[in-house]
């Protein structure tokens, strides 16, 4: 890796010239129209994945991309949500999990937290798609991590539909909810969505 004065001197001298107006004009305005929550993992990058421009995703990344529910007090995923949605006016939501998930890894494969328990209280989050892998049956001693991967994008798309700003944005038909999985080998999306979840 190199040092970490090199990308924002490299960013400067090769890449802002060419985006310079661009920049002056984001400068002025913040419209984004998605709103991309993936996982913290170093190796899904939502701008990459979307090949998108500076100022046309608005991003929130947590380990497991996981969504707490709604509730009352501060909660900076939370605000982060509502701020897209009833600030912004984002169309689209997009809950994003993908392959080799260390966080859905370490639920699937029963690690032992208790060392993290930070980690280990925040994956509580997936609660709901532990209970729905664990509800099928799967070959003894092999952890389906993929299918917790997918239960847990549906989950919180569940967990996200808690949030007021987001029901009333989906009841008035402005905003879309979406779910997929980013496979890390090949670099291909999949749509996730109920009938998907169960097939």
């Amino acid at each position: 890796m190199h040092d970490l004065t090199d990308g924002p001197a490299r960013f400067r001298r090769d890449v802002f010239p060419a985006k310079a107006g661009l920049f002056a004009s984001l400068a002025m305005t913040h419209q984004p129209k998605t709103l991309f929550i993936g996982c913290s993992d170093a190796r899904v990058v939502p701008e990459l994945i979307m090949q998108s421009e500076p100022g046309e995703l608005f991003v929130v990344r947590t380990a497991g991309n996981l969504v707490p529910a709604y509730a009352s007090g501060p909660d900076g995923v939370s605000a982060s949500i509502e701020y897209a949605v009833a600030v912004l006016g984002v169309n689209d939501i997009v809950v994003c999990g993908h392959s080799a998930c260390g966080a859905m890894t370490a639920l699937a494969e029963e690690h032992d937290l208790s060392a993290t328990p930070v980690i280990s209280g925040w994956l509580r989050h997936a609660d709901a798609a532990t209970a729905r892998v664990a509800a099928v049956p799967a070959a003894p001693g092999t952890p389906d991590v993929a299918a917790l991967v997918r239960a847990n994008v549906l989950a919180q798309l569940q967990n996200l539909a808690t949030h007021p700003s987001v029901a009333r944005a989906v009841a008035a038909r402005t905003l879309t909810l979406r779910g997929w999985i980013f496979d890390i080998a090949t670099g291909a999306i999949e749509t996730i969505d109920e009938a998907a979840a169960a097939a």
